[in-house]
């Protein structure tokens, strides 16, 4: 059987997993974070975008329409959200033949899209700006939430006899009879190695690679949170029309109901997850030319996330020259997290099909986690019956309740943190921002974990609790 290590637990690393899962493989996925999804995954726009943008003949061009068509199943078999809100891309007058291009783009590719008039558009949208002429529809754009599907298919995976191993950083790759990859916490073997590394894949190819194939420039993208109250200012994604520099600043209904605000888009190191004025301030000067009366007051949360963006305007899969059981999957940047089920089918397809790997004979899908706001009354009466756990609420601004928590850290791949907890259940995305719930899911983790609630990790390795107040890093 063979053995295949992947490097990398963002949403592609996560895709292919699952993908591999489904097969007589051993598979070992090794994240230097103590989560998965820590990475870019955890801070973007959550957009499956549907392809009308990408460069004719790119692979970002193949496989962004082909994932964004796979997404509804893939949500649906997972239990993950998927909502398609639909989009709608704005342009003042001398864009409008940029507009243009983009909807022949977009009618050559298969892609439902259609060209409104200010009018017609703000009869939907009521805050569009007079200085908009054109608007083009996309209405099979949609938004999900990605740390979710990560999640979700990490712990498929893991059902099925995947390996995830947490916090360990690789730290050299050299190739004997097989492959043998260290990492600060151990030696593993592998028939192939996959290079799934994000922002981090260039550094991961340097210890494998004599010659680098590809460069990656990091890019931050600041963004702002608008509470739930605001949930009526938009119904569609909006966006600028698109430039050489990327999509520019949107306007995005989530799944749960927040709206974001951003990204910007500035050059980075790969560690850099700071906000600052200069980068806020920049979203709304960019946002007051799209849209009137943005409610910024109920902006609950600034953050921002780093993208891997590539020196070639692609996506880069390739085996490496040096050996071609050595994979990169790398510069993957806008539209990755759309492209990422289809990613996984193209290197599994390109690289893998040729193996003669088995399916399994015995699959095991996952059993999504308990939901207490999804279930009507009557169903949330019966848990609470079965469990008083269900009906103690922790977060009251989510309505989560503590067994919800529990349920969390006991799952596959369970959460390890605050932050992990955050990621999953949601406790501290409301209002208060954790001000009231994250001292009591800071204690549920302490008991569950069994140690002391001064070793509870807020997020990363330097986070605990019991340093925050001494100068830690928190």
């Amino acid at each position: 059987m063979k053995d295949i290590i992947i490097i990398g637990a963002g949403i592609t690393g996560c895709f292919i997993a699952h993908k591999l899962s489904h097969y007589e493989v051993n598979v070992t996925v090794i994240e230097q974070e103590n989560d998965i999804a820590a990475g870019t995954t955890m801070a973007n726009s959550a957009i499956v975008h549907t392809g009308y943008d990408p460069e004719e003949g790119t692979l970002k061009a193949l496989l962004n329409v082909q994932g964004a068509r796979m997404y509804p199943a893939v949500c649906r078999e997972l239990g993950c959200f998927y909502h398609r809100c639909g989009a709608f891309i704005t342009a003042h007058k001398q864009e409008e033949a940029d507009l243009q291009i983009l909807y022949e783009k977009a009618c050559r590719r298969g892609i439902r899209a259609s060209m409104l008039s200010i009018e017609e558009a703000r009869k939907e949208e009521p805050k569009l700006h007079a200085s908009i002429t054109k608007v083009m529809s996309v209405p099979d754009t949609a938004v999900i939430y990605p740390w979710e599907i990560a999640i979700a298919l990490m712990e498929e995976a893991a059902e099925n006899q995947t390996r995830i191993k947490l916090s360990e950083k690789v730290i050299a790759i050299r190739k004997e009879e097989r492959f043998i990859v260290e990492t600060d916490q151990g030696v593993y073997e592998g028939d192939y190695v996959i290079n799934a590394a994000g922002v981090k894949a260039e550094e991961i190819a340097s210890l494998y690679e004599d010659d680098l194939p590809y460069h990656i420039q990091p890019k931050k993208g600041q963004y702002y949170v608008l509470s739930k109250r605001a949930k009526d200012f938009v119904r569609h994604i909006l966006y600028p029309t698109p430039t050489a520099a990327g999509k520019g600043v949107l306007c995005v209904p989530t799944v749960h109901g927040n709206t974001l605000l951003g990204p910007t888009s500035e050059c980075c190191d790969h560690e850099d997850t700071s906000t600052s004025k200069e980068g806020l301030d920049s979203i709304r000067m960019r946002l007051s030319t799209m849209l009137y009366d943005v409610p910024y007051e109920e902006i609950i949360r600034s953050y921002s996330g780093v993208r891997a963006t590539g020196n070639q305007n692609d996506f880069y899969i390739q085996p490496s020259a040096k050996e071609g059981h050595f994979l990169h999957v790398a510069c993957i940047d806008s539209p990755g997290l759309a492209s990422s089920p289809a990613i996984a089918a193209y290197v599994f397809d390109k690289f893998f099909s040729h193996e003669g790997f088995c399916e399994k004979a015995v699959y095991h899908h996952r059993t999504p986690p308990v939901v207490m706001e999804k279930l009507s009354m009557e169903d949330k009466r019966k848990m609470i019956e079965k469990n008083p756990a269900y009906g103690e609420i922790v977060c009251r601004c989510e309505r989560i309740s503590k067994q919800e928590i529990i349920d969390a850290i006991h799952r596959p791949c369970g959460a390890r943190t605050i932050k992990g907890i955050k990621k999953r259940v949601r406790p501290g995305m409301g209002p208060c921002q954790g001000g009231f719930c994250e001292p009591l899911v800071a204690a549920i983790l302490a008991e569950e974990l069994g140690i002391p609630l001064q070793e509870v990790l807020y997020d990363s390795h330097s986070s605990h609790l019991g340093e925050i107040g001494k100068g830690g890093k928190g």
